[in-house]
Formats: structure tokens, C-alpha cells, sequence
């Protein structure tokens, strides 16, 4: 039977059978075999023979055997001042396979939905999180709350009074790990009544009906032109909750119009139904006043959804969730089933953030370099008579509407070859829509905008 020993520092499972051989003979083979399988790599430190023979229960003689025999193999190199370590050694090439063609490289990445993370601001992030780390009022709790930690909750209900006119108290704020995380709570608990519907934007963000569908509720498609969703499409479809973009429509790029805002909070009063509010792109509005949250004029009948994955960076995976009060208790046990919210260390660094003025800071720069790239791309596609640029006042998106008959996967397709990756507008649809392409900004430089859009136009011409 093999006796198992763990070696602490190299966490390396050592194997040294019970088979009546010397112990140095023994721990060479284990050695071997541990080369063998891949577990030591090339230029891996072994320890030294004092600290091994202490794990081990044995001499330095026989580790030291172990090493000169392996040594010898080629299997270890031993060099003064550098320790043992094993060896580099040259791996048989692997057969040559027909290789498929190579894709085209892409030069810019305009697909839609990616803020610029090299705009992150790490240095104001990293003495957030210095202070939280050094600071003893600041310490993350050992069992954090399924809700979030009062300091962020906190925070964002401040951030969420002052920026988009919620009355929210800290209390009933609930962090979560982004805006998919808190619709799986809200399809989750909207799941387990009667055949609940849920009427979705069409075209709209896939990922939300996605997790919706996911969870066992009905989809129902409703149309969406410029004043924002259709009131009259959701009375029809006959279901119990609707989530829609009101500050700034995806992909379209529409606001919901304050008739029609009221017309949707009063469908919800009258059918008890519930609006899933996600608060998309409302922070980088360039046209205009800004437009307040949805929850602002009606918290009874609305579910906030928030996030920084467009704000600051999508690996954080940090949002919220405000639900209304009769849905709290359901949404946390909801939150907790799906494995609760964000690290505390994060979630603190971002309260520290918020609260010392670099999350403004932040916003106020990337609100001005966003706004200049949208300006150079516009600017560049209306050179082209035939291409015009829609839904522009907000966001880091633009729609570039196709003549009819367009193909806007062959337009798709001919733009990957030339270098630049766009997405169709039928990838968000459910029903058919008139062709268009749906263009990200917030990673191009103003400077690369005319050779952007030259290359959409020829795009266009060939695939007419």
C-alpha cells in the first residue's frame, strides 16, 4: 500500500510504495514518476534536502541520493545558489496537423456592450483598496451578509438618491454580482407564481430573456420604436412582469417618453405586475438633460437593476438590485440560493471609491472620451451618403441602418475580413426587423474613426 506524504513546500503529493526497496530508491521513483506525469515541470525549485528529509521522516542522505541519481538521469540540474531544480527538457514535436485557414486579424473591436478598460482607474482603485486593507474600520467582515455590507449599501443608496432621483434608503438595497445576477433573483421568485409572463423589448439585451426563459417563464416579444417600448403591446401580451431599458433602450437607443412612463407604471398598478428596470448606459448621456430612473416615479411596482460593467470594469462583477419592499425578502432568499454577492473586499473598495469622489471623478473623464469617439465616428460615417447612425445620445453604441435587401450578416462577414467586428441587429431580435448593424465606440480611438467608417461604407456597397 502506498504511504502518501504531502511535501509543504511544493505541494507536491508524494507516493512512496510500501515494497521493501531503500527508501532513497523508493523516493527517486516517486520523483520520476512525479516528472513523468507533469506534475514537476521544467524549471520547477525543489526544496532543499534539509527541508525534505524533515517532511519525509528520513535522513538528508537519502534525499540526497535521490537527487545525485536523478541528476545523473538528466531528470534534475543542480546549479550553486539556485538550488535543484528539474530540467528543461525538449519535448517531441507534436504531428503536424492540416491547418485550417487563418481567420482575419482583427484591427478594431466595435462590437457593442465593452466599455474602454484600459481607462480603468487602477492607481485611485488600488488606494481604495490599500485603505481598506490597512484601515480597521475598513476590515471585510468574516460572514458578509447576503444583502451586501452596510457601508456599500450605504453608498450606493446615496449615489442612487443624487444621480437618478431614487428615494431608496440603505436598508433596502441588495448587492449583487451584476444586472444578470439580480434578473435571475427577480426571474426566480417571479417563477414560482401561476404561468407568469414576462414580456421582454424587442429588439433587446439577449442575456436578460435568456436568464429569464432559463428560470421556466413565458417570453412575450413587444415591440420598441422611438418613444421606447410599446405600453399597448405589454397590456396585450398578458403577463405579470416586463423588463425594459428606459434611460436608454438596447439597442435602439430610445428613451422612454414620459407618457408612456406613466402609462407603464399605471399598467403595473392596475395588473399587480412587476417592471424590471434595467438602468442601462445611464450614466454616459451626451445630448440633453439626463434622464432619471424609471424607480423614481414609482417604487412600488419597480425592480432596479444596476452595475459598474460599463462604468468601470466588467471583471468586477458588483451591481445592485432594488426591489420593492413586498419582493425584498423573496429577492435575498433568491440571491442567497444563487450563491450570494460580490467579494467584500470589493464591494468595500468600491464603497471607499465612491465615497472619497473617484467614482464621479472617473465618470467625468470617461463621459468626456466617450464623447469624443462617438463625435469623431458620426462625424466620420455622415461623410457617406448612403450610411447614417442612429440611437447616438447616450451610451457607448451607435445602429447603422441598412438599405432594405441588405445582408447584414454578409456586411457582418465582409467587415471581419476587412478587420473590424461589428454585430447584426438580428442577433437581439426575436421578430424580423429592418436591417442594420450595431456599432461600439467605446474602444476606438477618434483617430481610427474615418478608416472605421470608410470600411463600413465599402462594407455596405459590396453587400448591396
Amino acid at each position: 500500500m502506498p504511504v502518501d506524504r504531502t511535501n509543504r513546500a511544493t505541494c507536491l503529493l508524494v507516493e512512496l510504495p510500501d515494497d521493501g526497496r531503500p527508501m532513497h530508491e523508493r523516493l527517486t521513483g516517486a520523483i520520476r514518476i512525479a516528472i513523468g506525469q507533469g506534475r514537476l515541470g521544467p524549471g520547477h525549485l525543489l526544496p532543499s534536502s534539509r527541508t525534505l528529509a524533515a517532511e519525509l521522516g528520513c535522513s538528508r542522505w537519502v534525499v540526497n541520493e535521490a537527487y545525485v541519481q536523478l541528476t545523473a538521469e538528466g531528470h534534475l540540474q543542480t546549479r550553486r545558489g539556485s538550488g535543484t531544480r528539474v530540467a528543461a527538457t525538449r519535448s517531441e514535436p507534436a504531428p503536424k496537423r492540416s491547418a485550417a485557414p487563418d481567420a482575419p486579424p482583427c484591427v478594431a473591436d466595435l462590437r457593442p456592450g465593452a466599455p474602454d478598460i484600459n481607462g480603468f482607474p487602477a492607481a485611485a482603485w488600488m488606494r481604495s483598496l490599500r485603505h481598506v486593507l490597512t484601515v480597521a474600520d475598513w476590515s471585510p467582515p468574516v460572514f458578509p451578509p447576503a444583502e451586501g455590507v452596510p457601508r456599500l449599501r450605504e453608498v450606493v443608496a446615496g449615489y442612487l438618491r443624487r444621480a437618478r432621483g431614487i428615494p431608496v434608503e440603505s436598508e433596502e438595497v441588495l448587492i449583487t454580482c451584476g444586472t444578470s445576477h439580480g434578473m435571475a433573483a427577480v426571474a426566480r421568485v417571479l417563477s414560482t407564481r401561476a404561468d407568469c409572463g414576462m414580456a421582454v423589448e424587442d429588439p433587446g439585451w439577449f442575456r436578460l430573456r435568456e436568464v429569464a426563459a432559463a428560470a421556466g417563464l413565458r417570453i412575450e416579444p413587444v415591440t420598441v420604436d422611438s418613444s421606447g417600448v410599446d405600453v399597448e403591446a405589454v397590456r396585450r401580451a398578458d403577463v405579470g412582469a416586463l423588463v425594459c431599458a428606459p434611460a436608454h433602450q438596447f439597442p435602439t437607443g430610445a428613451v422612454l417618453s414620459p407618457d408612456r412612463r406613466r402609462a407603464l407604471l399605471a399598467w403595473a398598478a392596475r395588473s399587480s405586475g412587476l417592471i424590471v428596470e434595467d438602468d442601462y448606459d445611464a450614466e454616459f448621456r451626451y445630448d440633453g438633460r439626463p434622464v432619471g430612473a424609471l424607480a423614481g416615479l414609482g417604487r412600488e411596482h419597480v425592480a432596479y437593476l444596476g452595475s459598474v460593467s460599463k462604468t468601470l470594469h466588467p471583471g468586477l462583477r458588483l451591481g445592485w438590485l432594488v426591489p420593492p419592499a413586498g419582493l425584498r425578502r423573496p429577492l435575498l432568499s433568491a440571491l442567497e440560493a444563487t450563491g450570494g454577492g460580490p467579494s467584500t473586499l470589493e464591494q468595500l473598495t468600491f464603497a471607499h471609491f465612491v465615497e472619497t469622489g473617484g467614482y464621479d471623478r472617473h465618470l467625468r473623464r470617461a463621459r468626456k472620451a466617450y464623447r469624443a469617439r462617438r463625435d469623431a465616428l458620426v462625424a466620420a460615417l455622415t461623410r457617406h451618403a448612403a450610411i447614417s447612425a442612429d440611437g447616438i445620445a447616450a451610451g457607448l453604441h451607435l445602429t447603422v441602418p441598412l438599405p432594405q435587401g441588405t445582408d447584414e450578416h454578409a456586411v457582418v462577414a465582409r467587415l471581419g475580413e476587412l478587420g473590424i467586428a461589428v454585430v447584426p441587429l438580428a442577433r437581439y431580435t426575436i421578430s424580423r426587423q429592418a436591417p442594420a448593424l450595431v456599432v461600439g465606440y467605446g474602444r476606438l480611438a477618434p483617430s481610427r474613426a474615418v478608416w472605421a467608417a470608410d470600411r463600413i461604407a465599402e462594407a455596405v456597397r459590396e453587400c448591396r
